[in-house]
């Protein structure tokens, strides 16, 4: 049954596993699963460890996309969120229950670009017996942080975003720390009972530190089909070659961009990590690569919703696109877009905001 490791499965091929392989190195972990996008990437993330009455703890400040998904789709499989709308871990730690299977969060908030203190929340996690999950894109492929080595035990990427780096292809990756103990708790019976599907075999008995990896691609992947295609994992090869000459640029034209609008007279706000007046300035400059505070910003504009839409669609250097990470310098508007599916009150929980600084 140790063949499973090797065998493709009809989700994947030599160029997939490649990607998969320079992946998990980057990120420190044990292995990695390509998937055909970012959504796909944290749904069979999620599903691998909680299924229907479970739930997860999830920090309220998501990409839209995201809660969105938590929200309505995993209802649809029986599976509960329960939301932590403050950063401090003793907060994630009161939202967990006997069902909880797994803590989510994301390393930058998007788009508050409020930092998660991983190694406090990790210790929470584990105190309870639960992994943390850690979308990890905007920490541009392990370039500005590691979540791994800081105790995340999950890490899922959007692939469409700095790793791809040129909007080419839409795609997401799982890697598997190898480190946390399916076995431990008692809370993942999936690990440790005999699989169906393979004539009984035990996970965590025969794949050791790479049974969720396993797990996750020969059910969830080989049968709900999110499978990257080949030339997507060509694509993506093209852009590792070029991760951190990107990620170090962008990261140094986002913090020349927050300096020139903080001074700005018609910038009400700015909230860039690299900036001394972020709250996670402190966090930031402990756990991110020296001299590197990630490629986005957010700041609010002095006027009304109208003229912020102006704003947008006047600008000639930056293209009103979504997809973040790319060669190109990008602005958006939240709240009418990426965030636009939630009400008010759900887009102030996530970090939208049309006034007020965040």
């Amino acid at each position: 049954m140790n063949s499973l490791l090797e065998m493709p499965l009809n989700a994947e091929d030599a160029i997939q596993d490649v990607f998969e392989q320079r992946i998990a190195a980057l990120e420190g972990g044990a292995a990695a699963i390509a998937t055909s996008s970012g959504q796909s990437a944290q749904l069979l993330a999620i599903l691998n460890v909680a299924g229907a009455g479970d739930n997860i703890v999830s920090t309220s400040f998501l990409y839209g996309g995201t809660y969105n998904q938590f929200k309505v789709t995993f209802k649809k499989f029986g599976i509960g969120i329960n939301w932590v709308t403050e950063e401090n871990p003793e907060a994630f730690a009161a939202a967990i229950d006997e069902k909880t299977k797994a803590i989510y969060v994301e390393t930058i908030g998007n788009p508050k670009y409020n930092l998660a203190d991983i190694a406090a929340i990790s210790k929470v996690a584990h105190d309870a017996g639960i992994p943390l999950i850690v979308d990890n894109t905007f920490g541009m492929g392990g370039y500005l942080i590691r979540p791994i080595a800081l105790g995340a035990d999950i890490v899922v990427h959007s692939a469409t975003k700095w790793i791809g780096g040129h909007g080419t292809t839409i795609a997401g990756v799982i890697v598997d720390s190898g480190k946390f103990d399916w076995a431990k708790s008692g809370k993942f019976p999936s690990f440790t009972s005999p699989a169906e599907g393979y004539h009984g075999l035990v996970f965590t008995e025969t794949f050791g530190k790479v049974a969720y990896a396993v797990k996750l691609r020969t059910e969830l992947l080989r049968d709900l089909g999110p499978a990257l295609n080949p030339f997507g994992a060509f694509l993506l090869l093209q852009g590792l070659e070029t991760l951190s000459l990107r990620a170090q640029r962008h990261s140094e034209n986002a913090l020349a961009l927050a300096q020139w609008l903080q001074k700005h007279e018609h910038i009400a706000w700015v909230s860039y990590l690299g900036l001394e007046s972020h709250t996670s300035n402190a966090l930031a400059k402990k756990i991110l690569r020296p001299n590197a505070f990630g490629g986005v910003l957010s700041f609010g504009f002095k006027g009304s919703a109208q003229d912020t839409r102006k704003l947008v669609d006047n600008l000639k250097l930056a293209s009103n696109l979504a997809n973040v990470g790319d060669a190109k310098t990008l602005v958006i508007h939240p709240a009418t877009t990426t965030h636009a599916q939630l009400t008010e009150e759900e887009q102030r929980l996530s970090g939208v905001t049309l006034s007020k600084k965040p």
